[in-house]
């Protein structure tokens, strides 16, 4: 069973080793693979997710029953298109353990916990990381080429 966490400050470096593993990143290859989140970025995006969320983002870890970090959960409100983003990220070494599935689960709990009535996620169409969001009551809202836009009402 997995614990969701609230990060301190000085636990960004789980977030900063997840962004920078290639296996657990491949998914993110269409867009640029990896993503940099140097120490000295910390500061500015702790206190825009986690001090001062403005119920317009949420972030937390995931911890096993091992007491190890192994991926987070997030959400964030995507002004342009009016909908509620959100994300879950399971480092590739602990993949296929059902990690996926339960922080999934966890996230949508929290989102509607506060407020949130639906939350969608747009994944590239060659991950095939969509079907876990369908096996958890998500939909296929659209899909073309380039994405499958999922969205679940809570």
């Amino acid at each position: 069973m997995l614990e969701v966490v609230k990060p301190r400050l000085d636990e960004m470096s789980f977030r900063e080793y997840l962004m920078a593993d290639e296996m657990t990143m491949s998914y993110n290859a269409k867009w640029g693979g990896t993503i940099p989140f140097p120490r000295e970025e910390w500061e500015d995006w702790y206190d825009a997710w986690i001090r001062k969320p403005e119920n317009k983002r949420y972030y937390r870890y995931l911890k096993n029953e091992s007491d190890e970090f192994v991926g987070e959960i997030a959400y964030h409100y995507d002004s342009h298109r009016d909908i509620y983003i959100c994300d879950v990220i399971i480092l590739a070494k602990f993949r296929n353990r059902g990690y996926g599935t339960e922080g999934l689960n966890l996230l949508c709990v929290a989102a509607k916990n506060n407020g949130i009535s639906v939350l969608h996620d747009d994944i590239a169409a060659d991950n095939p990381s969509y079907k876990l969001f369908l096996k958890n009551g998500f939909e296929i809202e659209y899909q073309n080429d380039e994405v499958v836009m999922v969205k679940k009402s809570l």
